[in-house]
C-alpha cells in the first residue's frame, strides 16, 4: 500500500502534533529522506516521540522503516513516470500549464493503480452479489460524491436495474426508512464523515437494507456504519474543487462494481445495452 496515500487518508484524523508531520510529508516526501528523526521533529515543531507515533499510526514500526518504504516508493514512481515531475509535490503557483497537467495526470494514474491494487475483491464480490439480487438500489452522495452516485445509477439503469439517486438529504433519509432486505443502499464520501451520507446509511441499515460505502477513509464513521466498504487510495491536489483525484478513484471502483454486476447476467446485459443504444441512435445522429 502506498505510504503517501495512507498519509493522505488519515491526516485529518491525527492530533495536531502528528498532523504537522503528515502535512510536511504530503508537501515534500523527500523531507524524510533528507533529515534525521530529530531534524524532522524540529522542522515540524514536535518531538521524536511524536514522529514515532506518526509512523505507528500509518502501520510502520518506526522512522527507519518509513525512510526505506518512502525511498522505495518514490524511486518506483520516478522509474514509472520519468524525471519531469517532483513526486509528491503539489501544484504550485509557478507551475506552467504543462507541469500542472503532468502532476494531475500522474496523481490520477497513481490513484487508479493503487486503488485497484489494494481493492478488497471479497468485499467487492459481496457488494456485486447484493446489487445483482436487489429489487432496488438506492444511491446517495453529497457534492462531488453525488456525481459518482449518478454515474453508477446511469450505468445500472442502462442494463435494466432499478437504481435511484436521491438528491435531497431529507428525501434520502425518508427513502432509506422505507427500505427492506430486498434493497441495497450505497453511500459515497471521500473522507467518510459527511453527516448526511452517514445518516442515510444508518437509517437504511436499521430498515434492513444491505448497506455499502465507497470511501478513502478506513477509520471513518461511514465505514463503521456500513456493512461492507470499498476503499480508494488517493493523493489529492491543493485544488480540490470537485475532488479531482478522489473522483477518478471512486469512478474506477464504480466501474469495477458495475462490470461485476453486468457480468453476472452477461447475455441480458449485452442485449440491454444494444437495445438502449439503438433507442437513442437517431437522437445521437449515429
Amino acid at each position: 500500500m502506498s505510504i503517501q496515500s495512507t498519509i493522505e487518508a488519515i491526516a485529518s484524523t491525527l492530533p495536531p502534533s502528528t498532523r504537522r508531520i503528515a502535512e510536511a510529508i504530503r508537501e515534500n516526501p523527500s523531507i524524510v529522506l533528507e533529515n534525521t528523526i530529530s531534524e524532522l521533529a524540529l522542522a515540524c515543531r514536535t518531538s521524536e516521540a511524536s514522529v514515532v507515533r506518526f509512523c505507528q499510526a500509518i502501520g510502520l514500526s518506526g522512522y527507519s522503516q518509513l525512510k526505506i518504504r518512502l525511498a522505495t516508493e518514490l524511486g518506483r514512481e520516478f522509474a514509472q513516470f520519468g524525471g519531469s515531475l517532483s513526486y509528491g509535490s503539489d501544484i504550485v503557483e509557478t507551475d506552467s500549464l504543462q507541469e500542472m497537467a503532468s502532476k494531475i495526470s500522474t496523481l490520477e494514474i497513481l490513484a487508479i493503480q493503487e486503488t485497484i491494487a489494494k481493492l478488497d475483491f471479497d468485499a467487492l464480490a459481496e457488494v456485486v452479489s447484493a446489487v445483482d439480487s436487489a429489487e432496488r438500489i438506492i444511491l446517495f452522495g453529497v457534492g462531488a460524491s453525488h456525481f459518482i452516485a449518478e454515474d453508477l445509477q446511469h450505468k445500472l439503469f442502462r442494463i435494466g436495474r432499478n437504481a435511484f439517486v436521491l438528491d435531497d438529504a431529507h428525501e434520502a433519509w425518508a427513502g432509506a426508512s422505507l427500505l427492506s432486505s430486498q434493497t441495497v443502499a450505497l453511500g459515497f464520501s471521500h473522507m467518510g464523515e459527511t453527516k448526511e451520507t452517514i445518516s442515510f446509511l444508518r437509517v437504511a441499515r436499521e430498515s434492513g437494507a444491505f448497506t455499502g460505502a465507497v470511501t478513502s477513509a478506513r477509520e471513518s464513521t461511514l465505514v463503521a456504519t456500513a456493512e461492507v466498504s470499498l476503499f480508494t487510495e488517493v493523493r489529492e491536489t491543493t485544488f480540490r474543487a470537485g475532488a479531482m483525484v478522489s473522483r477518478i478513484a471512486q469512478l474506477a471502483v464504480v466501474d469495477c462494481l458495475f462490470a461485476g454486476v453486468a457480468q453476472r447476467r452477461f447475455g441480458d446485459t449485452v442485449e440491454a445495452l444494444k437495445r438502449t443504444r439503438d433507442a437513442t441512435r437517431d437522437i445521437r445522429g449515429v
